[in-house]
């Protein structure tokens, strides 16, 4: 047998096989030589051998996060950054400070604050006049569905009692049909925020690819590339760090469907999808939003929405792309190979991407192209088995599966009480055979899979002690961890990585301890020491 580069010893190996009682792994030229017992791995060891002592410490394949906006999240980390608190005290001081530190700003750019922070969900113009009244404010709520806007932007926009709701979006408006300072989904849109600047967008991916390593994501899939309705392009930040090799993980971008538009984008899919192919970057995904989100009533469900009385409305969300042309959409973009990559939340947007999905297997047959549905707030249990039998991977993003003030005050009161226990299925889906992969969606979450995790296996955030949200939909600890590494890895087509096998690329993850040797509600206490791509050292834990 062949000397090894890295030798990992003394630990926990996470292997395929529950009853594999594997404790040591050796890494030769970035690949995994071979797993073993710490005595038969050590006679791979010459001087120039790195040994790492694991100490019973959990050794990994590493994370990959697949749904997430990782040079968006990267960018935010430079805005004025409300995240972290719902305290709307904390917000106004925090803008006031970010306004004080830059006076050079011509407009006040960024977000993170809660809706559980503003009667229901709704924050107000006059709050942002009183503290910056000189210059445009727009902040992004957490989930990035709606903005808190001050009365010089909606000024600037020419947003008046007047202005239509764009087809897409509202307008909160107060009893006389004033804006009130919350634009909801495309009303976004209408709001003229400048550009993000391209040496944002560079510094902004190089930023959270620090970030994303030092948590154990060694490669991931960016939702939206190439995007256009009003969300920024940074498809050349990617493309100027592949080509200049500062991109050390390893990224699959899913390129935006323009929802205004049809077929006729095809062209442009297919020359972007040429164009950003180099190096650790591949962009053969594209990424198709079918509806909003619960809390302001956008997402697309199959029972209307209540109102605050409990009455049934004639709201069922809505659909950014025509349902009966989508079909005809997914069918064409698997026949040219393309995944499709769905923002579904809503139970009616599921079944429209599975029927999409279902199309284009009847007319392509089935194909590799491994298309996954993310969000999945609400499936309808008709629907369930569908993923298997369609081979459409479950995309969770676990952290949002938990009681907390956005669940339980600006969701729960509003949805059918048919599809309240109908959130987050993730138990049911697994049982129904559904490939499970999983992501964050970062920046509106955190991008922490060990957070994730834990939700995912308590159904309760870390640290928390509320009741536990649908506990019979949680997964056990090695099918989530599994999600996180060979699910998405999957879903990322990265066939050679998500796993410890010989052969295998050695992007590797070491956990500060076990937790298979801790009760399930310690998950969250566990942290990433060291992480590992291509076998090179990306991150250590001071």
């Amino acid at each position: 047998m062949t000397d090894a580069d890295l030798l990992f010893t003394g630990g926990h190996v996470f292997t395929e096989s529950p009853d594999a009682h594997t404790t040591a792994l050796a890494v030769k030229d970035g690949r995994i030589l071979a797993l073993g017992g710490d005595d038969e791995l050590r006679e791979l060891i010459t001087p120039r051998t790195e040994v790492v002592e694991l100490n019973g410490r959990l050794l990994l394949p590493g994370f990959q996060d697949a749904h997430i906006h990782a040079v968006m999240g990267g960018v935010e980390m430079g805005q004025c950054d409300l995240t972290g608190t719902v305290d709307r005290d904390e917000y106004l001081r925090r803008i006031r400070e970010y306004a004080d530190l830059h006076p050079e700003a011509e407009w006040i750019v960024g977000g993170g604050w809660s809706m559980e922070s503003f009667e229901n969900g709704i924050p107000d113009r006059h709050l942002l006049d009183r503290i910056v009244a000189d210059r445009p404010v727009c902040l992004l709520n957490r989930d990035h569905h709606a903005a808190w806007v001050n009365s010089r932007a909606l000024e600037l926009a020419g947003i008046t009692a007047d202005t239509v709701d764009p087809p897409s979006g509202r307008i909160d408006r107060d009893s006389d049909g004033n804006p009130v300072g919350a634009l909801q989904e495309g009303a976004m849109d209408l709001i003229p925020v400048p550009e993000m600047t391209q040496e944002a967008m560079d510094a902004g991916l190089l930023r959270a690819q620090a970030l994303l390593h030092a948590l154990g994501i060694t490669a991931w899939q960016d939702a939206m590339i190439a995007a256009s309705n009003g969300y920024a392009d940074v498809s050349d930040a990617y493309e100027k760090a592949a080509r200049g090799n500062a991109l050390t993980a390893t990224v699959v971008g899913a390129l935006w469907w323009d929802r205004d538009r049809g077929l006729e984008q095809v062209p442009e899919l297919l020359a972007n999808r040429e164009r950003l192919t180099v190096g650790n970057l591949r962009c053969d995904a594209v990424k198709l939003m079918l509806d909003g989100i619960a809390e302001n009533f956008t997402a697309a469900m199959t029972e209307p929405y209540r109102d605050a009385c409990g009455c049934a409305t004639s709201n069922r969300g809505l659909s950014f792309i025509d349902p009966e042309a989508l079909p005809g959409y997914v069918t064409e973009l698997d026949r040219l190979g393309f995944q499709t990559h769905f923002h579904a939340l809503g139970d009616r947007a599921v079944r429209q991407a599975l029927d999409a999905v279902e199309a284009a297997r009847r007319v392509n047959g089935f194909s590799d192209n491994r298309p996954h549905l993310a969000h999945l707030q609400v499936v309808h249990a008709d629907d369930v088995p569908r993923f298997a039998l369609l081979g459409a991977t479950a995309n969770m993003q676990p952290l949002w599966a938990a009681h907390e003030p956005q669940m339980d005050e600006l969701t729960i009161p509003f949805l059918d009480p048919a599809l309240v226990p109908r959130q987050y299925p993730f138990g049911d889906l697994h049982r129904g055979g559904a490939r499970l992969a999983a992501g964050s969606d970062w920046p509106v979450s955190s991008p922490d899979p060990l957070q994730g995790i834990h939700v995912a296996v308590n159904r309760v955030l870390p640290g928390e002690r509320r009741e536990r949200f649908l506990p019979e939909q949680a997964l056990d600890l090695r099918t989530a961890l599994t999600a996180y590494t060979a699910g998405s890895a999957y879903v990322n087509r990265l066939d050679d990585t998500g796993s410890l096998r010989p052969g295998f690329r050695a992007d590797l993850v070491v956990l500060d301890q076990d937790p298979f040797a801790a009760p399930v509600e310690e998950i969250g206490d566990a942290a990433v020491a060291l992480t590992y791509v291509a076998g090179d050292r990306v991150y250590e834990r001071p």
